[in-house]
C-alpha cells in the first residue's frame, strides 16, 4: 500500500493486471477449469472430512493408545446401544430383548463384542426405564463414524418390533462414533441451509448496493468459485494432512464473506474508473491494480491471524486455520485477476438490468452526497464524534472480561440427532455420566506386575481412591473383578478373553479404571476431576517408584483440548498483534496508523466477547438466537477463534478506508479533505461489504450446532460494530486529530497541499 509520499504505482503488479487484461478471456477460461476439475474434492469434503477432536500427544491419546495396544481391548473404541422403555434385563421378556439385539449387532463387520446384562450380570446395566449394550468396534479397516448406519440398519428392524409390544420403546446409538457421524450429516445440512438463506440477501444487499443485476451479479460468482477452489484445494489436503469438518462451514461463512467483500471493492473501483470518463480496458486495469493493493493488504492481515490458529495442536483449529487461509487466498486472486478479466469482458454492460437510478457509482449520487455529509461532521467534531461514539462501545467490551471459555453444561448437541436423544435417554435412566467415563491407565515397572501383592495392592488403592469421589458413581477394575488380596493366574484365567484384555494387558503391568461420572454433576464437574486426579498428591506422591499413572477418557480429552488452547492464547495474540503491525507498517509506511488500527481491532474483538456474554451467558434476547436457557460457558475455542478471524476481518475495513485516505493525500489534499474524501468513496462500499458480512455470519447464528451459533453470532456483532461505530466515526476522528501524524516518520517528504 502506498503512502502519501510514495510513487503512486507498483510495476509489478500493474503489469500483472494488464495481462489480466489482454488475455482476459485466457484467464477466465483457466479459472473455471481450475473450478471444475476441483469441484468433486469440494463436494467430498462432507464425507471425507475427520469430525472427531484430536490432541497430538496428549495424554489422552496416549491412554488411548495403550488401550487399543497394550491390552489391546475390543472396547478401546465403542458405541453405546441405548434401549429405552423396555423391559428390566432382570425378567425373561428383557433377557430375550437382549439376546436379539446381540444377534442382530453381531452381523455387523467391525464389531468387537457386546458388553450387557446378559455377559456381566453386573446391576450398571438394570437402568430405571431401560438399559443400554456396550458394543465394541475395530477403528484398523474404517473409520469409527463409517460404521454407524451399519449399526443402526440392523437394529432399526429390531425397534420397530419391540416399539409395537412395548409403546414407546426405542433403540438409540450414542458414543464418540454416532455423535461424530451425527455432526457430519447435521453440519452438511446446516451449511446448505445457511447459504439459501444467505445468498438471497446477499443479492439483495449488492442491488441496492450498485443498483444494477450484473454489478451485483459479479462478486457472487467470484466468491462462490473461489469457495469451490479453497474447498477442493483443502480436499488435497487432506490426504495428507487430516482436517476437521468445520473447514467446510468455517470456508463457506468466511469465503461468502472476504470473496463478496474483495469483489464489491473491485467492482466498486471499476464503475467509478468508467464513471470518471476510462475507457473499459483501462477502467479494468484501474480497478485491478488500485483495488489489488488495497485486497492485497488486507488479504494479508486476515491470514495472519488464520495462519496464527495453525500453531495450536488441536485438528480443529488447525483446520479453520487452513480453511480460512486458502479461501482468504482464493478471493484475493480472483479479485486481482478474475475479476479484472470479467469486468473487461462485461464492459459497458455492467450496469444492464439497472432499477431505479442504475448508475450508483457516480460522485454525485445521493449514497456519495450522505456520506460526504457526514464526513464533514466527522472532521469538523472529531472530539464530540469521540466521545459518543466510544461510551457505549466501551460498555459492551467491558463485559468481555467476563467470558468463560469452559464447555456448556448440559446436552449442547443439534436438537433431533439420534446420538443426542440418546444421551436425554441415558440421563433419565440415571446413567448419563456412561459417555463421559474417565479412564485411569496404570502401569507398573518392569519386575512388578498385578501377579505380585504389590502390584495388586497400587491398583486397588488407586481403584478405591477414585471410587471414593463423591463425583464418580461406579467404577470398574480388575481388583472389583477379583475382591481378592492379590490376583493369581489361576483366578485371572477364570476371565473371559476379551474381559482380560479389556482389564489389563496380557503381562499384567498396564490395566486400566474406569470410573463413571454421577449423572447429577454438570461437565465442568467431571473435566475438574481429571485435573484433581492429574495432579493429586495423593494419586502420583503416594505410588511406589517406577508406576506411572495417566488419565484418560473424554473429560481428560476435553481438559487437554482447553490447556492445549489456553496454554497458547496469551502468544497468539502477541503474534497476531505484532505481525500485523509489522504488516501495516510496511504497507502505509507508517508508525501511527498501524498502532491505532490494531488499537481498533482489539476494542472489536472485545466488543464481541461482550455481545457473546451478554446474550449467550446472561440470557439477554438468547431466546432470538434460539438459546432456551444462559450458557455457563461458551467453549474453550471460541475467544481464540474470534480473536483471530475478527482481528484479521475488521482490518479489511481499516485497509480500505486509509488507503484511500492515503490516496487523497499523496494528490496533495489536505489532512481533513483527505479524510473527507476517503469516507465519501469507501462509507458505502464499506457499509455494504459489512451488511453482507453480518448476513452471512447471523444466518450461520441460526445453526443448530451451538458451536458455529456463538462464533457466527460473535463474528457478526463484531464486524457490525467495527464497519459502523469504528471504521465510520472512531478512526476517522482519530485521523483527524492525528494530522500530519499519521504519516509519521515521513512527514517532511509530505506533498505539498493545494489551496
Amino acid at each position: 500500500m502506498d503512502s502519501p509520499n510514495d510513487p503512486p504505482s507498483r510495476p509489478w503488479l500493474l503489469r500483472l493486471v494488464q495481462l489480466v487484461v489482454r488475455r482476459r478471456r485466457w484467464m477466465i477460461a483457466g479459472w473455471l477449469l481450475t473450478g471444475v476439475s476441483l469441484a468433486p474434492g469440494a463436494a467430498s469434503v462432507q464425507r471425507t472430512f475427520d469430525v472427531g477432536v484430536r490432541v497430538r500427544a496428549s495424554e489422552a491419546a496416549e491412554v488411548d493408545s495403550l488401550m487399543a495396544t497394550r491390552l489391546a481391548s475390543p472396547f478401546a473404541q465403542y458405541a453405546v446401544l441405548v434401549a429405552a422403555n423396555v423391559p428390566s434385563p432382570e425378567t425373561p421378556t428383557g433377557r430375550v430383548l437382549l439376546r436379539q439385539v446381540k444377534t442382530a449387532i453381531d452381523t455387523v463387520s467391525g464389531v468387537t463384542g457386546t458388553m450387557s446384562y446378559l455377559t456381566a450380570g453386573d446391576s450398571a446395566f438394570d437402568a430405571h426405564r431401560g438399559t443400554f449394550v456396550i458394543v465394541g468396534l475395530d477403528p484398523s479397516t474404517e473409520k469409527i463414524d463409517a460404521m454407524v448406519p451399519r449399526l443402526r440398519r440392523a437394529t432399526s428392524d429390531l425397534a420397530a418390533t419391540i416399539a409395537r409390544s412395548s409403546p414407546g420403546a426405542t433403540l438409540r446409538w450414542t458414543g464418540v462414533g454416532p455423535i461424530n457421524f451425527d455432526i457430519r450429516s447435521a453440519s452438511t445440512a446446516e451449511g446448505r441451509t445457511a447459504e439459501l438463506r444467505v445468498l438471497p440477501l446477499t443479492l439483495l444487499v449488492l442491488l441496492l448496493a450498485f443498483g444494477t443485476v450484473t454489478a451485483a451479479l459479479l462478486p457472487i460468482v467470484a466468491a462462490g468459485l473461489g469457495i469451490v477452489i479453497a474447498l477442493g484445494l483443502a480436499a488435497l489436503v487432506n490426504t495428507i494432512w487430516p482436517l476437521s469438518i468445520l473447514l467446510q462451514n468455517v470456508a463457506s461463512m468466511i469465503g461468502l464473506g472476504v470473496g463478496i467483500d474483495y469483489a464489491l471493492l473491485t467492482v466498486s473501483r471499476y464503475r467509478e474508473a468508467r464513471a470518471a470518463g476510462l475507457d473499459v480496458e483501462r477502467a479494468a486495469v484501474d480497478a485491478g491494480y488500485h483495488g489489488g493493493k488495497t485486497i492485497a493488504l488486507s488479504g494479508a492481515t486476515v491470514c495472519i491471524g488464520f495462519g496464527a490458529l495453525l500453531l495450536v495442536p488441536l485438528n480443529e483449529l488447525q483446520s479453520i486455520g487452513a480453511g480460512g487461509g486458502l479461501v482468504v487466498a482464493t478471493s484475493v486472486l480472483a479479485a486481482v485477476t478474475l475479476l479484472p478479466a470479467l469486468l473487461a469482458v462485461v464492459g459497458a454492460r455492467i450496469d444492464a438490468g439497472a432499477f431505479g437510478k442504475g448508475r450508483h457509482g457516480g460522485g454525485g449520487s445521493p449514497l456519495r452526497a450522505s456520506w460526504r455529509a457526514w464526513a464533514r461532521g466527522v472532521v469538523a467534531h472529531p472530539v464530540l464524534v469521540l466521545i459518543v461514539a466510544t461510551i457505549p462501545l466501551a460498555a459492551l467490551a467491558w463485559h468481555a472480561r467476563r467470558i468463560s471459555s469452559t464447555l456448556p453444561r448440559g446436552n449442547w448437541l443439534p436438537r433431533g440427532i439420534e446420538s443426542g436423544l440418546a444421551i436425554g435417554d441415558l440421563q433419565r435412566m440415571d446413567r448419563g455420566g456412561l459417555t463421559n467415563s474417565i479412564r485411569v491407565m496404570v502401569e507398573l515397572p518392569r519386575g512388578a506386575n498385578l501377579f505380585t501383592s504389590a502390584g495388586f495392592t497400587e491398583v486397588r488403592r488407586l481403584t478405591t481412591l477414585l471410587a471414593s469421589d463423591p463425583r464418580i458413581a461406579r467404577v470398574s477394575s480388575i481388583t472389583e473383578a477379583f475382591p481378592v488380596d492379590s490376583l493369581s493366574l489361576t483366578t485371572y484365567s477364570y476371565l473371559p478373553e476379551r474381559a482380560q484384555r479389556t482389564l489389563m494387558s496380557p503381562d499384567g503391568r498396564t490395566t486400566v479404571i474406569e470410573g463413571m461420572p454421577a449423572d447429577s454433576i454438570d461437565f465442568s464437574a467431571v473435566t475438574a476431576l481429571v485435573r484433581d486426579l492429574r495432579r493429586s498428591t495423593a494419586v502420583h506422591a503416594a505410588a511406589p517408584p517406577g508406576v506411572r499413572i495417566r488419565v484418560g477418557g473424554m473429560p481428560a480429552l476435553n481438559v487437554d483440548y482447553e490447556d492445549a488452547i489456553t496454554s497458547r492464547f496469551t502468544r497468539l495474540i502477541l503474534l497476531v498483534v505484532g505481525l500485523t503491525l509489522a504488516a501495516l507498517m510496511i504497507g502505509f509506511r507508517s508508525v501511527l496508523i498501524p498502532i491505532k488500527a490494531v488499537a481498533l481491532n482489539l476494542l472489536s474483538v472485545a466488543a464481541g466477547y461482550g455481545a457473546v456474554v451478554l446474550v449467550f451467558q446472561d440470557g439477554y434476547g438468547g431466546s432470538l438466537v434460539g438459546l432456551d436457557a444462559p450458557l455457563n460457558g461458551v467453549f474453550t475455542a471460541i475467544p481464540v477463534v474470534v480473536f483471530c478471524v475478527v482481528f484479521g476481518l475488521s482490518m479489511d475495513y481499516e485497509v480500505f478506508l486509509v488507503s484511500r485516505v492515503a490516496e487523497a493525500r499523496r494528490r496533495g489534499s489536505s489532512e481533513h479533505d483527505a479524510v473527507v474524501e476517503g469516507l465519501e468513496r469507501t462509507g458505502g462500499v464499506i457499509t455494504s461489504a459489512a451488511a453482507i458480512m453480518v448476513v452471512v455470519f447471523g444466518a450461520f447464528a441460526m445453526s443448530g450446532f451451538l458451536f458455529i451459533k456463538v462464533l457466527g453470532f460473535a463474528l457478526a456483532v463484531a464486524v457490525l460494530v467495527d464497519a459502523t461505530i469504528v471504521r465510520m466515526a472512531v478512526g476517522p476522528a482519530l485521523l483527524v486529530l492525528a494530522g500530519r501524524w499519521n504519516w509519521w516518520p515521513y512527514i517532511r517528504n509530505l506533498p505539498p497541499t493545494r489551496s
